[in-house]
């Protein structure tokens, strides 16, 4: 399969590999992502109409947020037996299968909704069965999307899905209404389900790219004949140990944590700041959601200009970000406001596009799966607990203090390792050479630098 693409996409120039677009060069990449946007547009399609159809059904804000805590329960339960599952079975059947397993749940929903048998209990099971089937189906199609073009270009692909995801958000929660004026409630969980059954069917067309970051076989004479180590006995808790042991990864998942519980929740913070202190209505607020929108997507474009994101650079960023969010608590006007807010969007998605990338690197080839895993449980966690922990902390201090109390405290801690990780940097001696009897596959992927 192939796209037309232009030529300056097709032909690597000098210095072109800072190209936020280099990772179209490859055609299965091409494909992927054009999947990838149906898929997005069709999940956001329907997660908005899901939200519409809990509160038509039960009248109730609170079922609707407790049908979002089911699906995402599982992520925080199974997502380390989610990641073992994506590193001891074959990449390509485990995305397939789990993107048709999607679809049959959407196609499952649209007929009870058009049936009238959809109740709230019923809605609750299907939505916990996706959160199960999203713990295999986001590992595996994240390590997929990485495994279409050469390291080199990870960054570039990893940043496209970033915008992808954007853009279908954008897009797909717009489109939803329109869908079930148009055709009714059950066309937009069919169209969800014809989305994951596109990407399925892509899927076996795709060409692995040619692993350029893969370990040269060691000089001398063959070994005796042993099987490398199995991906089918992968046990989750070796994701868990090998997480915790290294540092830059747990530094990492300590500046995203801050982050969310006291930054980024900005659907949340900026809707009670534009409609409490700076007076504004609903359609302000819509202004500022879409800035935040077009933001993600600009960062995420820029993210693709990296070539070797780091967690410095996302503790940077986390810093950056926390200063914009204390100037935003402080602006005096929705006008200045949304001249910050786009900045704001800009440097999480490329903080978020920098850590990504470290995430889907750093680990040993046999160890992404799982260590995704890690990641999906704990991001699930302060995802869970960011928005009621800043939603009481604007109710006892109000919305400015709030952000700004949050960006300080982001800020700090994100300054404060960064000032630790220089002062420690200079004083460390210099590594020596390995031995030359030393085997190359054990640490090859460890050796990767990316802090």
């Amino acid at each position: 399969m192939s796209l037309l693409v232009p030529a300056r996409l097709r032909a690597p120039r000098p210095g072109g590999d800072r190209n936020p677009w280099r990772c179209l060069r490859h055609p299965s990449m091409r494909w992927w992502s054009i999947a990838n946007l149906f898929s997005n547009l069709g999940t956001w399609m329907q997660l908005t109409v899901q939200n519409l159809l809990v509160l038509h059904i039960t009248g109730s804000a609170a079922m609707t947020g407790l049908s979002l805590a089911v699906q995402a329960g599982p992520g925080l339960l199974l997502g380390l037996v989610g990641g073992a599952a994506v590193d001891a079975w074959p990449r390509k059947l485990t995305a397939a299968v789990s993107q048709a397993a999607l679809g049959l749940v959407a196609f499952t929903t649209a007929a009870m909704v058009a049936l009238g048998t959809l109740n709230v209990p019923t809605l609750l099971l299907l939505s916990a069965v996706t959160g199960v089937i999203a713990t295999v189906d986001g590992p595996a199609c994240s390590l997929l999307g990485n495994d279409l073009v050469p390291r080199k270009d990870v960054p570039s692909a990893i940043a496209l899905g970033s915008a992808v995801h954007s853009v279908g958000r954008l897009a797909g929660t717009a489109m939803a209404g329109a869908v079930v004026a148009l055709a009714g409630t059950a066309a937009a969980f069919v169209a969800n389900g014809l989305s994951f059954l596109f990407v399925a069917s892509v899927i076996p067309f795709l060409r692995l790219a040619e692993r350029d970051d893969a370990p040269a076989p060691a000089a001398g004479p063959a070994p005796a004949a042993k099987a490398p180590a199995p991906r089918i006995s992968a046990d989750p808790r070796e994701g868990l140990r090998y997480f915790l042991g290294r540092p830059r990864l747990v530094a990492l998942a300590a500046v995203t944590a801050l982050s969310a519980v006291f930054g980024r929740n900005y659907g949340l913070t900026l809707a009670v700041l534009v409609t409490g202190p700076l007076a504004g209505g609903a359609g302000s607020f819509g202004t500022v959601a879409t800035v935040l929108a077009v933001g993600g997507i600009v960062g995420a474009l820029a993210a693709g200009v990296l070539q070797r994101p780091s967690v410095r650079l996302v503790a940077v960023m986390a810093a950056t970000g926390a200063v914009l969010q204390i100037a935003a608590g402080l602006s005096p006007s929705l006008g200045l406001l949304i001249l910050l807010v786009l900045p704001m969007a800009a440097v999480e998605s490329l903080s978020d596009t920098a850590g990504a990338t470290v995430l889907q690197t750093d680990p040993p080839e046999h160890m992404r799966g799982r260590v995704l895993g890690v990641w999906r449980s704990l991001s699930t966690g302060w995802s869970l607990v960011g928005p009621p922990a800043i939603g009481v902390l604007m109710e006892v201090m109000g919305p400015r203090a709030a952000l700004v109390l949050g960006g300080v405290v982001i800020a700090g801690v994100s300054g404060a390792g960064l000032l630790l990780q220089a002062r420690r940097t200079p004083t460390t001696a210099p590594a020596a050479p390995a031995p030359a009897q030393a085997p190359a596959t054990a640490r090859a992927a460890e050796l990767t630098p990316v802090a």
